[in-house]
């Protein structure tokens, strides 16, 4: 999850100068996840609706990460069963969310270095 840190809850409130901001940072985190995890496509949410506040889902993809669900397995994240994507198997443990993050770091490292994100936080 890719949060503003000010309490906005659309992106036509944003003056262009931080609209562009926010976006290219949104744009470098989803191509540093991407090179970590070797995904095939990025899918980038941004609905608000649960939770009223500016935020982006990105969604590293491969193929078959939905099974044979969707179109021959092909198709957005909600075409997967919803008892199945919040099932506690699904859920990297403690551990496991420290090395993803490390994996991200490192397989970006000369980015990550120079990246400096201030207007987001980064959520696991």
């Amino acid at each position: 999850m890719f949060l503003f840190k000010e309490h906005k809850t659309e992106l036509f409130q944003l003056d262009n100068k931080t609209k562009m901001k926010f976006l290219e940072e949104m744009s470098l985190v989803a191509e540093a996840v991407s090179k970590a995890f070797n995904c095939e496509k990025m899918n980038y949410e941004l609905l608000g609706n649960g939770d009223s506040h500016l935020h982006w889902h990105l969604f590293p993809r491969i193929t078959g990460d939905i099974e044979n669900y969707g179109r021959n397995g092909k198709g957005p994240v909600w075409w997967y069963p919803m008892e199945k994507m919040y099932d506690t198997n699904n859920c990297p443990s403690e551990l496991e969310l420290k090395k993803n993050k490390r994996k991200i770091i490192e397989r970006n490292r000369k980015d990550y270095i120079s990246l400096q994100l201030p207007i987001v936080k980064i959520k696991q």
